[in-house]
């Protein structure tokens, strides 16, 4: 089943043009972050990023044929300090024990290696869209930093899309005190229209392609208002000696 969505977002990838213009601009933004070396993307999906980046290893939970390795983020089957760099694009919401993907993470990045991740922003306004006209759930009950017990029925779609929000804003402290080794180097809210009005992988666009540019610099221009509009953050850690 995984496999069959992963190779219909590679068709709509191909066919939806404000899609990979709205995705090439994120793209660049993460690629902007990477350190030199060698670079990880773990959750590849539809293989887009490597087009994007040198040197990148990509990585899937399940077996596709532009994935070069089958890996699941919380057992890396890498060795120590092997990558200089960790991509992550709406992957770490997914992952049911994201102290083991930090654990691992610590593992395999070299000194100085970071960690560049896309995720979902719940936002004021994101929360109404992502909370009931999406699949995925937002709970901000569940703490990420706390260990499950990993379920046998867990597929790997299953998310928790308040993640990235929780660690990162409302309890950075706590990931902070846990993973002092992380050194939190760059911070942005972003994705402010676009994103939802193209409807993403699964439904269909409401804004022309002409309006991209437009829209784009609207939300560089309302970009204090990131806490409120936010669909989007982008966040990058540095592996540091402590």
């Amino acid at each position: 089943m995984t496999e069959i969505i992963l190779q219909e977002h590679r068709l709509t990838w191909e066919k939806k043009p404000i899609l990979r213009a709205l995705y090439r601009t994120w793209y660049q933004e993460m690629t902007a972050q990477l350190s030199p070396g060698e670079t990880l993307e773990l959750g590849g999906g539809s293989g887009n990023f490597k087009e994007f980046a040198p040197n990148v290893t990509s990585s899937d939970i399940v077996p596709l044929p532009w994935i070069d390795v089958v890996a699941d983020a919380q057992d890396m089957p890498f060795q120590d300090q092997s990558f200089d760099n960790i991509v992550m694009f709406d992957v770490l919401h997914h992952i049911e024990n994201v102290t083991l993907f930090f654990n691992e993470a610590l593992r395999i990045l070299r000194p100085g290696g970071r960690i560049i991740m896309m995720e979902p922003y719940i936002s004021p306004i994101s929360w109404l869209i992502y909370h009931f006209l999406h699949p995925e759930p937002v709970n901000f009950k569940q703490d990420p930093l706390i260990f499950v017990e990993p379920s046998p029925n867990r597929q790997p779609f299953d998310a928790n899309q308040a993640f990235a929000t929780t660690l990162f804003e409302r309890k950075f402290s706590q990931f902070r005190d846990k993973y002092p080794q992380f050194l939190k180097v760059y911070h942005r809210r972003l994705s402010f229209f676009i994103y939802p009005l193209s409807g993403g992988f699964e439904k269909p666009s409401l804004v022309p392609m002409f309006l991209y540019k437009p829209l784009l610099n609207l939300e560089k221009m309302l970009s204090f208002m990131s806490r409120l509009l936010a669909f989007r953050i982008l966040v990058v850690l540095e592996k540091r000696e402590v």
